[in-house]
């Protein structure tokens, strides 16, 4: 083990427990485009970091991986020295990516979409879509879940209360004393 080697993991350990801004500036040092108003959580980035650009208004769930190459160029090394594959991942701007996702090399994601948790993702994804899956596929519009949300009879208008009034109201709808 190298001492570069051992900074890293110390790093990446510290990053894991800091916050979201922290943990923004980090991965834009390691050259990762992150728009503004971004919220990412304990998200693993792959080694080409520079390769990844995320919009404005993105939330990124924990669990979620950025890979940008294919390691499975491994069972040609033989064949092919030195060989390696790499690709870009671009997401695009007001884009939710809910926990563990896998996010593959030359994806797209456009504007306006949701990512459903535990979705591997890759290809192109048109704006406004609400993409799920194994592969991961378009499933709906954004506009038929923005519709989806508002019947939900567990909908709450409450962001804006304090974390105790949030509680109590919650807690009164689903009968818990």
């Amino acid at each position: 083990m190298t001492i570069r080697y051992i900074i890293e993991r110390f790093t990446l350990a510290f990053i894991a427990k800091a916050g979201s801004r922290t943990r923004i500036r980090y991965w834009r040092r390691q050259g990762i485009k992150i728009g503004e108003q971004c919220l990412i959580n304990n998200v693993s980035f792959s080694t080409e970091p520079y390769l990844i650009e995320i919009g404005d208004h993105v939330a990124i769930a924990a669990g979620t991986d950025f890979i940008t190459h294919d390691g499975a160029i491994w069972c040609f090394r033989d064949e092919i020295e030195n060989a390696d594959v790499f690709g870009k991942i671009k997401v695009g701007n007001n884009v939710f990516i809910g926990n563990n996702c896998t996010i593959l090399p030359n994806t797209v994601i456009g504007n306006n979409c949701i990512v459903g948790a535990g979705s591997v993702v890759r290809g192109q994804f048109p704006d406004n879509s609400v993409i799920v899956g194994n592969p991961a596929k378009v499933v709906m519009p954004l506009s038929m879940q923005k519709l989806f949300y508002q019947q939900n009879p567990n909908f709450f208008t409450i962001r804006n209360l304090s974390p105790r009034e949030k509680r109590k109201i919650i807690k009164s709808h689903f009968n818990i004393e």
